[in-house]
């Protein structure tokens, strides 16, 4: 028997799904501000979230941006501090994305899927874009080393989150 999990009245559904089989409609759902997959997907995604966030803030804020400090870059050469500022940059943008997703999973829930796949499209693009332009780093930058796991579990997210749960409608 799956547990249902209530949240102001509004029934979310089961942790794991009940069938196995994916809907891609739910990828944009007729009726956006209902989730009707399982609540893991869900909780895994809006910790993921999280992540994305705080890197986010780390590349807008941090004085280098990150480049140096966590992606080893080195940015003593010429033109060092338009690294830096492309990482800023690069957290401005990351943040407005990550801002839009929050808007998406707080008021829309039923957009996870879409959430869900844009997460998992980022670090696709990011892997093609490091292809096309590698960067020399100095040791092993934690966005190329934790794009081996981000797509496989985004992956798994994306595909439990077209799934139905108990207690959800199909």
């Amino acid at each position: 028997m799956a547990i249902l999990l209530v949240r102001e009245g509004f029934e979310m559904s089961a942790i794991a799904p009940t069938s196995w089989r994916p809907d891609f409609s739910r990828v944009l759902p007729r009726e956006p501000g209902r989730y009707h997959g399982p609540a893991l997907a869900l909780w895994a995604t809006v910790a993921y979230l999280v992540v994305v966030t705080g890197r986010s803030l780390v590349h807008l804020f941090a004085a280098d941006g990150g480049a140096h400090s966590i992606a080893t870059i080195d940015t003593s050469v010429a033109g060092g501090s338009n690294i830096i500022a492309l990482f800023g940059q690069w957290g401005a943008i990351q943040l407005l994305l990550a801002g839009l997703l929050w808007v998406l999973l707080l008021r829309y829930r039923g957009f996870l899927p879409l959430v869900i796949l844009t997460l998992l499209i980022e670090p696709l693009l990011r892997e093609l874009s490091g292809a096309l332009k590698p960067i020399e780093t100095v040791g092993v930058a934690p966005g190329a080393a934790l794009n081996v796991w981000a797509i496989p579990v985004l992956s798994v997210l994306f595909y439990l989150a077209l799934c139905p749960a108990e207690g959800s409608r199909p």
